[in-house]
């Protein structure tokens, strides 16, 4: 039976009944909107868990002022409907005031991850990131967490966090799931008129055209993503954020030669909404 929480000391108390029980706690946080990328996640944590929690909260933190944080989905019976089939044994959905209490002003920062890439176009994003997961693994108190790789720079970010502060928590980067036309799974895709939705497709394509030329040996930098930029330009109503190629671990950008493994990011508008994606190039 699946259990809602929405307040700090009742998610505090279940996490440790847990511990004293010796129970090994996974953990899936999220925004909410769940799709099958989400449901990928529970799955996956179910099988490294003794308790499942889940927990749905649409930070406003990691939104800027001109972001859509008043319209982000919260269909939160839809949410716990897939959370039941998923195994979920715990919901912590708390509100804004229970995670930024009256006169809270301490955030965190992981100072070069959280440059570039989603943190040019998005200042602050990050710093509300990581702030809201170190909160949520204090609160839960998990032995490993699980994040998806499409927000690759957020999950590098928060697998720094955890070696910095020396967090007793395994973090577990999930792949990308697509749809059968290749659309990366968002919960922002729900924004997308059908007409956009095609068009957002070339983000997929480009990425799948540069793994291709990668795999017949290209590893010039400049080739690859001139390759990307190429199939993206076709969609003249997809507009480009960036469009990078970074080192997999540091997300400094590659700028000659490929010899190591890296990743080829990017974000862009289709329309109003703004889409991620991602492929990983080993070397």
């Amino acid at each position: 039976m699946i259990k809602l929480i929405e307040t700090v000391t009742e998610m505090r108390l279940a996490a440790s009944l847990a511990h004293k029980l010796s129970q090994r706690i996974a953990f899936v946080p999220t925004l909410g909107a769940l799709h099958r990328g989400h449901e990928s996640l529970l799955r996956e944590a179910r099988r490294h868990g003794d308790l499942l929690v889940l927990s749905i909260f649409v930070n406003p933190t990691q939104f800027g002022p001109t972001e859509d944080l008043s319209r982000y989905p919260r269909p939160l019976e839809a949410d716990l409907e897939r959370a039941r089939a998923a195994g979920v044994d715990l919901v912590f959905h708390p509100t804004s005031d229970e995670i930024y209490p009256a006169g809270y002003q301490t955030f965190v920062e992981v100072r070069e991850l959280q440059k570039g890439l989603c943190g040019t176009s998005r200042p602050g994003h990050f710093a509300g990131v990581a702030t809201v997961v170190l909160k949520l693994f204090h609160i839960v108190q998990p032995h490993v967490a699980f994040f998806g790789e499409k927000d690759y720079q957020q999950l590098q970010l928060i697998r720094r966090l955890v070696r910095d502060l020396e967090l007793p928590v395994k973090i577990v980067g999930m792949p990308i799931i697509r749809e059968p036309d290749g659309l990366a799974l968002s919960s922002r895709n729900a924004y997308l008129a059908p007409d956009e939705r095609q068009q957002a497709l070339a983000l997929s394509r480009a990425l799948a055209r540069t793994r291709e030329q990668f795999s017949h040996g290209e590893r010039d930098a400049h080739q690859l993503l001139a390759t990307a930029r190429a199939v993206i330009a076709e969609s003249p109503s997809v507009r480009l954020d960036y469009l990078e190629l970074v080192d997999a671990e540091t997300l400094a950008p590659v700028e000659t030669t490929l010899t190591q493994s890296a990743v080829l990011a990017v974000a862009a508008f289709v329309g109003k909404t703004r889409l991620i994606d991602n492929i990983s190039l080993r070397a």
